[in-house]
């Protein structure tokens, strides 16, 4: 509220309280001097109030309404006890027009908040990792004979964000929630409402106790300790896919699939597409392996 405002506000409620003691004259040049302004007056917020009273905006930014307001105080009112409520009655709420309901919403149907529960219930029960955006089921440990496998808390995940896994993958948490972070902030915004948004992951591989590219003799895979998934397509809401193989370098496709590509760079520790090498051609590899230099993304 501007400084001439503040004043405006204060004089009016100055006519309340001193109203014996000032001439009509008086009062009138003053309010008409104060109220006078030099530029145009911001808009002020509704509610003002003079002794309790609410005033309408309009009698704080408009000269005629105000000196009109201040003459009816003066008039009407037979003592200066009587200043805060005669005069100003008519910028009370008019009761013919005062709504005799709440106008509330409407409560939404029983049914309605039936279903929104029951839908909720199935979703805690189905949270896993302690995320509700993570559905799936804890499978406990997956022990295996071949030393380096196995997880030692594991789940199956068959949907992450409200977007579903073609194959219900097996995973730890950690990297569980390192999918949920590419999806939220890469995935997502690399799609955008391109074909009504994504609706499936194409999984082709997730936990197998295997060596690394599947060459005897190479180390335990991510993939054998449950920190890996490998996705080949990307599926739309409206039926279309995005495939690694096909549309890597297939225009504004191949350009969605780069950025989601380049998006899990962080969330994962490895990340690897069709330009890391031939084995890499037809589908994302994405880990959660950290190295003391940082991400190995490719």
């Amino acid at each position: 509220m501007t400084r001439r405002r503040l004043a405006a506000a204060g004089l009016l409620l100055g006519l309340a309280l001193a109203a014996s003691a000032l001439t009509t004259a008086a009062l009138m040049a003053q309010v008409a001097g104060s109220l006078a302004p030099e530029r145009s007056l911001r808009p002020v917020a509704r509610g003002q109030m003079l002794r309790g009273v609410v005033l309408p905006a309009e009698v704080f930014v408009q000269r005629d309404v105000a000196l009109e307001v201040a003459q009816q105080v003066l008039s009407e009112a037979r003592n200066p006890q009587q200043v805060e409520t005669v005069g100003l009655s008519r910028y009370a709420p008019d009761s013919s027009t005062t709504p005799t309901r709440s106008l509330r919403p409407k409560l939404r149907p029983a049914t309605v908040v039936q279903l929104a529960r029951a839908v909720e219930a199935r979703r805690r029960q189905g949270a896993v990792c302690g995320d509700l955006s993570i559905q799936g089921v804890e499978i406990g440990a997956v022990p295996s004979q071949t030393q380096g496998c196995g997880i030692d808390q594991a789940v199956r995940i068959r949907s992450v964000s409200g977007v579903s896994l073609s194959t219900h993958a097996v995973m730890d948490c950690k990297t569980a929630q390192a999918l949920k972070s590419w999806i939220d902030r890469g995935l997502s915004p690399a799609v955008r409402r391109y074909g009504g948004g994504v609706r499936e992951l194409r999984v082709v591989a997730h936990y197998a106790c295997r060596p690394r590219n599947n060459r005897k003799g190479a180390r335990i895979s991510e993939h054998g300790k449950g920190r890996a998934i490998d996705i080949a397509a990307i599926r739309l809401n409206d039926g279309k896919d995005l495939v690694v193989l096909e549309d890597w370098n297939n225009g504004r496709e191949g350009k969605i699939l780069k950025r989601a590509h380049a998006a899990a760079c962080g969330p994962f520790g490895t990340v690897l597409g069709p330009e890391a090498n031939a084995l890499h051609r037809d589908h994302f590899h994405f880990d959660t392996a950290r190295y003391r230099s940082g991400a190995y993304c490719r």
